[in-house]
């Protein structure tokens, strides 16, 4: 079961990685930084950003359930 659940995070993180590198940020916090300064449009970004921020909380959930193992 842990090595589902690792691998389930790394695929996670992959999606995490291209998101992020595609709008040059390391993290939500950071994209919804450059949104909010007008360096990232809102208007095609706004999927991202959401996919971005469900992703990241997915892979804090899996990582809680993984130590719990």
């Amino acid at each position: 079961m842990s090595n589902i659940l690792k691998q389930t995070i790394e695929l996670v993180e992959s999606d995490i990685f291209i998101l992020a590198k595609k709008y040059g940020v390391k993290d939500i916090f950071e994209m919804d930084s450059k949104v909010k300064n007008g360096f990232i449009s809102e208007n095609d970004s706004y999927e991202d950003y959401f996919a971005l921020d469900n992703l990241e909380a997915d892979r804090d959930k899996l990582k809680k359930l993984l130590k719990k193992i």
